[in-house]
């Protein structure tokens, strides 16, 4: 099992959008995050002292061949549209590698 986090930041007028679509997730996207084998998936909101808001996330990925499987999540029809409802609540990180749309945070402490 390997532990990832990452980070976005999540536009103020789209905030409740946000927050609405994640209350309520499409059976289809919760399906294939579990067959790409993914699980504890979460996202948290922060507002920080200088007003933005942030978006962190936290998932498991228990499978064999991480490349592959996002790559089949990546072509699934139902997540490209869950993405293009959400792309737009965002603003990525000036600062992300390239390819990446949330920037990939570093592990610096776990605790089981």
């Amino acid at each position: 099992m390997k532990r990832f986090g990452s980070v976005i930041e999540v536009r103020k007028d789209k905030l409740d959008e946000y927050v609405k679509l994640h209350a309520d997730v499409w059976p289809g996207v919760l399906d294939r995050i579990k067959k790409c084998h993914i699980q504890n998936y979460s996202i948290y909101l922060r507002k920080m002292p200088d007003g933005k808001l942030y978006l962190f996330s936290y998932f498991e990925y228990v499978g064999g061949d991480f490349d592959a499987d996002m790559a089949k999540m990546a072509a699934d029809p139902t997540t490209q549209k869950w993405w293009d409802v959400c792309k737009p609540c965002h603003l990525p990180l000036p600062d992300r590698k390239e390819g990446e749309w949330w920037a990939s945070m570093e592990e610096v402490f776990h605790c089981d």
